[in-house]
């Protein structure tokens, strides 16, 4: 096929397909966050104590020199590291050095841990019955329909995620089906709701929660049936292997190369 590929489309597929789907999605996820907060300030939280965001925050301040050591001078970061492995090996930062080396409580039994696991699935079915029914309104209501054309071209590879629902081997790559406009503002809205709700309610709208796989980086409490010291441990193996290479060594011969 030689030259640029031309569809005339009705002006209601903008108007009753396209922007329906665009605004739903964006309501809904707005929904969708404050049902979030709703359920994780339903029920009595547990509140850390002074140790234990200690605890918390010796965790994250060994993560952050290990990401970010580079953006400080070298003395600088050997002297922290020295200091942070010397505090863990002693356990200086254990909220409770006397449980250390005992079994960790099963999650199944402890009510702390239970509390974590349902609110936990609290949040992903809140997440995912929405876009379980968005994603079927959007499949039965809006079939079939080509909606726009992206203004750059693209490659083949990309008609499998641009074009669901629309079996034509000649369409163009650049034309969008709207089950595919669906999954676009499905990734794409992530910023909007950042951009209305703020940082933390947007955060909680987005579909990537893998994030809530790391608490010991969040300042919240720790995973059910995890064991501080053995954290601690390995933080302190972590720290040992870091290398650091400041970010100004060597700027003048870097420099002068160019």
């Amino acid at each position: 096929m030689s030259g640029k590929q031309e569809l005339l489309l009705d002006s209601s597929l903008r108007d009753w397909v396209l922007l329906p789907i665009l605004f739903v999605m964006m309501l809904v996820g707005v929904a969708r966050a404050y049902m979030g907060e709703l359920l994780a300030s339903d029920g009595p939280s547990k509140k850390l104590t002074l140790l234990e965001s200690r605890e918390q925050g010796a965790l994250a301040r060994a993560a952050v020199l290990r990401t970010a050591g580079q953006h400080i001078p070298r003395k600088a970061f050997e002297e922290k590291r020295k200091y942070l492995i010397d505090a863990f090996v002693a356990d200086k930062y254990l909220a409770d050095p006397e449980a250390k080396g005992q079994a960790p409580p099963n999650p199944l039994t402890d009510p702390n841990g239970m509390d974590g696991m349902m609110n936990m699935l609290k949040g992903n079915m809140a997440n995912m019955v929405p876009q379980m029914g968005l994603m079927a309104w959007t499949n039965y209501f809006f079939s079939g329909f080509i909606l726009l054309q992206l203004p750059f071209p693209l490659t083949l590879r990309f008609k499998q995620m641009l074009q669901s629902g629309v079996a034509t081997r000649d369409l163009d790559v650049a034309w969008v089906s709207s089950l595919s406009w669906y999954f676009l503002n499905l990734f794409g809205l992530q910023f909007f709701y950042s951009l209305v709700l703020g940082d933390a309610a947007g955060n909680a709208a987005e579909l990537a929660a893998g994030m809530a796989g790391m608490p010991q980086m969040s300042g919240g409490p720790l995973a059910p049936g995890s064991d501080p010291s053995k954290l601690f441990a390995a933080e302190a193996e972590n720290l040992e292997v870091a290398a650091c290479t400041h970010l100004h060594e060597g700027v003048v011969d870097r420099f002068l190369q160019r």
